[in-house]
């Protein structure tokens, strides 16, 4: 599959013949896709969900994909926190959960000033430990029949105490990724098809006023904005028209990863040196190789 380059730049990022290899196919469905992809790196394997058959996968090389939890409430995004745990957005339970080390569950977050969440849909752990989560609709329910009004990106504090709501503009809020530095969060709207680009407070909160279209990912081609990842030099990538977009840390799209599928659903960085992009489309799960590292997720502590 080919590596369309639109800037000469990008030969620093990906080789021009680098091969893209599908790892997996046959999961998701029309109501839900394979998605949440997850390097356990002291395991040495990736997790992903299989959202429609209700379970989450594991591949290992040698090995390749297997069953590793039935059922998960139609998990979707995953993460660690800073003790290496993991984090799920559950779409079926309407809530974001904790797995402790013995197994059992916590219950992160399930409702805003006691309405009950939308269906959570992507999160990630900031390096103070706060967990941040968007909650769009995304169910062939009227929107009448949820119990808030809005599509949500919220933040949760360590001590799960203190949920704030950060913006409720988005028609679906979807993939969120923090800028190398932790200066920015970017989260992408499927339905309009752009990333934004907030500056963040000292508390944690968004600077609404910074708020900007960092990248338009439409195009001629199937795919929109979903799961969402940056490199350790502030590059983004992002599922888009066509494929993984790659785009510079000011919003210049440098080329797009043509993998073939109809849609890239998520992405995750990987492999001993975190150079591996793992991807999910709606059926299948791949990899590619880069030439920079990703920003890794927290191991076991």
């Amino acid at each position: 599959m080919p590596i369309n380059k639109k800037q000469p730049q990008l030969d620093r990022i990906v080789a021009q013949d680098r091969v893209i290899e599908e790892l997996g196919n046959g999961f998701g469905g029309d109501s839900g896709p394979a998605e949440g992809p997850l390097w356990w790196k002291e395991g040495g394997y990736l997790l992903f969900s299989d959202i429609h058959n209700n379970r989450r996968m594991k591949w290992a090389e040698g090995s390749g994909v297997t069953t590793f939890l039935e059922p998960t409430n139609q998990a979707n995004g995953l993460t660690r926190d800073l003790a290496g745990r993991l984090l799920a957005c559950e779409h079926a339970s309407r809530r974001v959960t904790r797995t402790e080390p013995d197994g059992s569950i916590t219950v992160v977050a399930n409702s805003y000033q006691g309405r009950q969440l939308n269906r959570p849909n992507d999160v990630v752990v900031k390096s103070d430990g706060c967990i941040y989560f968007t909650d769009p609709w995304t169910s062939p329910l009227p929107q009448q029949q949820w119990d808030l009004s809005f599509s949500g990106v919220y933040r949760l504090t360590p001590d799960l105490g203190t949920l704030t709501l950060l913006v409720d503009d988005f028609l679906v809020p979807n993939g969120l990724a923090f800028s190398p530095d932790e200066s920015i969060l970017y989260i992408n709207d499927s339905r309009r098809g752009h990333i934004r680009a907030f500056d963040m407070q000292p508390n944690g909160t968004l600077a609404r006023a910074s708020d900007r279209v960092f990248c338009d990912l439409k195009g001629g081609q199937p795919g929109v904005p979903d799961g969402m990842k940056v490199d350790v030099e502030g590059n983004v990538y992002c599922g888009g028209s066509g494929g993984i977009w790659i785009i510079d840390p000011a919003g210049v799209h440098l080329g797009t990863i043509e993998h073939g599928q109809t849609a890239t659903t998520n992405v995750a960085w990987g492999g001993d040196d975190w150079k591996t992009l793992f991807f999910t489309s709606r059926n299948t799960l791949g990899r590619v190789q880069m030439n920079i590292a990703g920003l890794p997720v927290p191991a076991a502590v």
